[in-house]
C-alpha cells in the first residue's frame, strides 16, 4: 500500500478499525447483533406469518386430524409472542446501546480531526498572510482573513450555538 492514494489509504485505514471493532465484540454482543439483524428480514417476518398461519389454523380445527391444543383467543401463542417480543426487544435494544457507544466514538474522533484540521488550516492562514505582508499584497490586510486567523475556541462556538438555536435556553 506504499503508492496508493491518500483516500486508499483512508479507507483502508476505517476497514480495518471496523473489523477490528467487529473482532472485539463479546459473545453476547456478537449474539445480540446476529439476533437483531436477522429479525429484521424478510424471512423471519414470513416464517412468523406461516407459523401464525399453521398455529391458527390447527387451532381451529381446520385440520380435522389434529386435536386444537390453544382454544381461541391463543393463550399460548400469545404468551410465546410476548415472550419472542420482550427478547427481540431486549437483543435489540442492546445491538443498539453498542451502535451508539461506536458512534458516539466515531464523533469525538470526527471532532478531534476537525479540530486538527482547523489549527492546521489557521497556522497556512497565518502563514500565507506573512507572504502577503511580506510581499506587500493588500490581501495581507484583508478582515476576513484577520478574522480566520483567530484561535477556533469550541467550547465558545458551543456556548453561541447554545444561545442561539431554537429550543429550551433555559439552561
Amino acid at each position: 500500500m506504499k503508492n496508493a492514494s491518500a483516500t486508499q489509504r483512508n479507507i483502508e485505514a476505517i476497514c480495518n478499525i471496523e473489523k477490528e471493532t467487529l473482532r472485539k465484540r463479546s459473545f453476547s454482543e456478537t449474539l445480540g447483533d446476529t439476533i437483531a439483524v436477522q429479525a429484521s428480514r424478510m424471512w423471519f417476518i414470513l416464517l412468523h406469518v406461516v407459523w401464525f398461519a399453521i398455529w391458527i389454523g390447527l387451532n381451529l380445527h381446520f385440520v380435522s386430524a389434529v386435536q386444537p391444543f390453544d382454544p381461541f383467543p391463543f393463550s399460548l401463542l400469545t404468551m410465546i409472542v410476548s415472550l419472542e417480543a420482550i427478547f427481540l426487544s431486549l437483543f435489540v435494544l442492546m445491538s443498539q446501546n453498542r451502535a451508539t457507544r461506536l458512534a458516539d466514538q466515531r464523533n469525538h474522533l470526527d471532532l478531534q480531526i476537525n479540530l486538527l484540521a482547523e489549527h492546521e488550516n489557521t497556522k497556512i492562514l497565518v502563514m500565507l498572510q506573512a507572504l502577503c505582508r511580506h510581499h506587500q499584497l493588500k490581501e495581507a490586510s484583508d478582515p476576513e482573513i484577520e478574522e480566520l486567523v483567530r484561535r477556533t475556541k469550541p467550547k465558545q462556538l458551543l456556548d453561541d450555538l447554545r444561545q442561539k438555536l431554537p429550543g429550551d435556553n433555559s439552561k
